[in-house]
């Protein structure tokens, strides 16, 4: 089983990630980001983007990733990535649904004020434009798809581990 943690930047998925793995016996953290990180390490690099998920490898490699992880240990892939573009996201699940790999899709929301106020004074990685950027392409996936296709666990007023318990308590009901 593969429960994916959907949302943008500062919604609290690297932080809840971990905790949700410690909640679900014989789970694992899976970073689908270093899989876009291995594609940017390309010499010559690929055709210019600016998000790794622009290029079709990053989608694919992610699913069969996730199939070879899963058929090597068996157990739960917790993934803690952003996907804000619906074909992206039909083409991730798909793959993984053709695969019989079963997913619990959660979304972690937050309103745009906590944040824009989280990325802002995020005291690991700074403020980052990058982050920034995301604010409105999330809150326009939400209200056209992305609310629809999840569940949504609102995390302006939860702590991480209060968000962890939501979702393992909803994986294992």
């Amino acid at each position: 089983m593969i429960v994916w943690l959907n949302g943008t930047h500062g919604a609290g998925k690297t932080t809840t990630s971990p905790l949700v793995q410690r909640l679900i016996p014989d789970s694992r953290v899976f970073d689908a980001e270093k899989v876009g990180e291995t594609l940017m390490d390309i010499s010559p690099g690929l055709p210019g983007t600016d998000n790794f998920q622009h290029w079709p490898p990053w989608r694919r490699l992610v699913v069969e990733t996730a199939r070879h992880v899963l058929d090597y240990t068996g157990g739960t892939l917790v993934v803690p990535m952003t996907v804000l573009v619906e074909q992206y996201w039909r083409e991730i699940s798909a793959g993984l649904a053709h695969h019989a790999i079963p997913v619990r899709h959660f979304v972690l929301h937050a309103d745009q004020e906590t944040l824009r106020g989280r990325i802002e004074g995020d005291t690991l990685l700074g403020p980052s434009p990058f982050r920034l950027r995301y604010l409105e392409p999330y809150a326009e996936a939400a209200r056209t798809w992305l609310h629809g296709e999840a569940e949504v666990i609102d995390t302006t007023r939860l702590t991480p581990d209060e968000a962890a318990l939501r979702i393992a308590e909803a994986v294992k009901n």
